[in-house]
């Protein structure tokens, strides 16, 4: 089953080649300019984070939302959303920065712990001018700081990577794009977000932890009706239907495209016995999961 994009695949993606061996529990950064990227990313999550400068036109398509980008623009992605760019004419110029969990969560987290990489904030930003200019200045540095050998350049890049986040956070709110416009748009964004970073399940050993709508308001610290109304007002649809598809969803993903069993795909969906995971399945798919893993029908 295909899980996110991790930095290995990302490299063999762009033909780039390093004898770095790359663990999950070894900071890695790279700095790289956008010309190095051709074609349209892939729409999936990726188990690294990236800071872009983005120099050309194209279509971000970010978890449910769409923008059409033409101005330069600043983007923070991180391993908790999918997303793919879709690029426009002309030229795409600009940098972006890629490093890994362990990286940002180096010198008492204080990168991961910024605002910017939080659930439920803005990630998406259209600098004016001059703090566009300083961006690329500070990105033209961090390219040159990373063919050195230097002991500590992991350090220097992180230093640049502080100054471009605060260089965005100050000039918030006014030219953030608005992912959220009202208090129910925006904790129905943190409850989204909150949901899809549960996924994608890609290991026997993980299981669905937040699995009801008293879960998801326990663990956003609101009230279990709050959070009803917030989601229902701002999507029309209910915050246990929004969990029912998402956990059909990717139930239908193991069904098709792994090979485990159907007891343990209603384990690692949070489900006590398979029994009442098959109930669930019918109710909201009208067949069983059975019936999927034996071909006899067609999602």
């Amino acid at each position: 089953m295909k899980g996110k994009e991790n930095l290995q695949e990302f490299y063999q993606r762009i033909s780039y080649e390093t004898n770095e061996v790359i663990m999950q529990e070894k900071p890695h950064v790279n700095v790289f300019g956008r010309n190095s990227c051709k074609g349209i990313a892939p729409y999936s999550r990726r188990d690294y984070y990236k800071v872009t400068l983005i120099r050309g036109t194209g279509l971000l398509e970010y978890a449910d939302k769409t923008f059409q980008i033409d101005k330069p623009a600043v983007l923070f992605s991180t391993p908790k959303v999918p997303y793919r760019w879709n690029p426009g004419e002309g030229e795409q110029l600009g940098w972006f920065c890629i490093f890994n969990e362990a990286f940002a969560k180096q010198q008492d987290e204080l990168l991961s712990r910024l605002p910017i990489f939080q659930v439920g904030t803005d990630k998406l930003f259209y600098p004016d001018e001059k703090t566009e200019d300083e961006i690329a200045r500070f990105f033209e540095q961090m390219m040159l700081e990373n063919v050195e050998s230097y002991q500590y350049k992991q350090d220097i890049l992180r230093n640049y990577l502080h100054l471009i986040v605060h260089k965005v956070l100050k000039m918030t709110p006014a030219i953030s794009d608005g992912f959220q416009n009202n208090a129910s748009e925006r904790i129905t964004s943190l409850f989204l977000e909150l949901l899809e970073r549960q996924f994608p399940i890609d290991s026997l050993h993980n299981q669905l932890r937040l699995k009801s709508a008293k879960d998801f308001a326990d663990q956003l610290s609101v009230h279990t009706n709050h959070l009803n109304r917030s989601v229902k007002d701002a999507t029309g649809e209910t915050t246990t239907t929004h969990i029912a598809k998402r956990i059909v969803a990717e139930a239908n993903d193991m069904l098709r495209h792994s090979d485990w069993s159907v007891s343990e795909i209603a384990y690692c969906l949070g489900f006590e016995y398979p029994a009442y995971f098959n109930n669930f399945y019918k109710k909201n798919v009208g067949i069983t999961p059975g019936d999927v893993r034996s071909s006899k029908a067609v999602l």
